[in-house]
């Protein structure tokens, strides 16, 4: 059974390649997911490693949380199940500005 694992603190730099290339070194990687700013385009400084096994998630956060990759100190755990955050929209207050 495979293992998510989040990656924090990522230099905007960092690029897909980059943590599939780390990763590797704890194990087989099957996903790599950068999380990018919807209008910009632009990384948002985190994202999702799925490693192959449950063995192989541990040792990446072992070997890797902490660690530094492009000038940032790495926060790897493993990944928390998505919650619900419910639909809507309507921004912070609900309400129009005018």
């Amino acid at each position: 059974m495979s293992m998510k694992l989040y990656v924090g603190n990522l230099a905007f730099e960092t690029s897909s390649n980059d943590l599939e290339t780390l990763f590797a070194k704890a194990g087989k990687v099957e996903s790599v997911s950068l999380i990018e700013d919807r209008e910009t385009g632009r990384s948002r400084g985190f994202g999702f490693v799925e490693m192959s096994t449950k063995e192989e998630g541990a040792a990446a956060v072992q070997q890797f949380n902490g660690t530094d990759l492009g000038g940032r100190t790495l926060k790897v755990n493993e990944a928390k199940p998505r919650e619900d955050r419910g639909g809507g929209g309507g921004g912070r207050n609900g309400g129009s500005r005018y």
